[in-house]
């Protein structure tokens, strides 16, 4: 409590603590999952990153399976699209279509600029496509702007304690 000059007393409210944002990151590319957790690091709110290397491991997180048993459903997912076994379109397409994985943020995070792909992602659900730049420098920068971006200004849709997974 503060002393009001006018005699009384002022309740200043502590600041809320914000849970971390769950971020699951679906990428096999070590360099790419390297960069992003660097630049992860350097969030202004706490961020905590899951790494899924492949879509067979995203899809048992998110199905809360295994070592995934006590997963918190992710804020974001950022999806590349081109992975070694379950590409990032059947994914992003059985993501979208689980009711409570429909509310959560999908980036594609891709190399590719074809049109086709595009479009198609937009179709599955994505929530919006980001091409990676080729050179550091560029793939930093990209990432820099979706974390501003997503961790800053965008609000989430509540996180369901409910959730039991895909």
């Amino acid at each position: 409590m503060k002393p009001d000059p006018n005699g009384g007393e002022h309740h200043i409210p502590e600041p809320a603590i914000r849970p971390p944002i769950e971020v699951l990151y679906v990428e096999d590319d070590p360099g790419d999952v390297r960069l992003i957790r660097e630049v992860m690091g350097q969030a202004a709110l706490p961020v905590n990153l899951v790494i899924a290397d492949t879509g067979r491991n995203a899809l048992a997180y998110l199905a809360k399976k295994g070592r995934y048993r006590d997963a918190p459903r992710p804020d974001l997912i950022l999806l590349d699209l081109n992975l070694p076994d379950i590409n990032g379109r059947d994914l992003l397409t059985r993501i979208k279509r689980n009711t409570s994985l429909q509310p959560v943020p999908v980036v594609v995070l891709t190399t590719s600029d074809a049109d086709e792909d595009i479009l198609d992602s937009y179709q599955r659900g994505a929530s919006c496509y980001v091409k990676k730049s080729r050179g550091l420098d560029g793939f930093l920068e990209i990432v820099t702007h979706l974390k501003n971006f997503w961790f800053t200004i965008v609000k989430y849709p509540p996180n369901p304690s409910k959730y039991k997974g895909i």
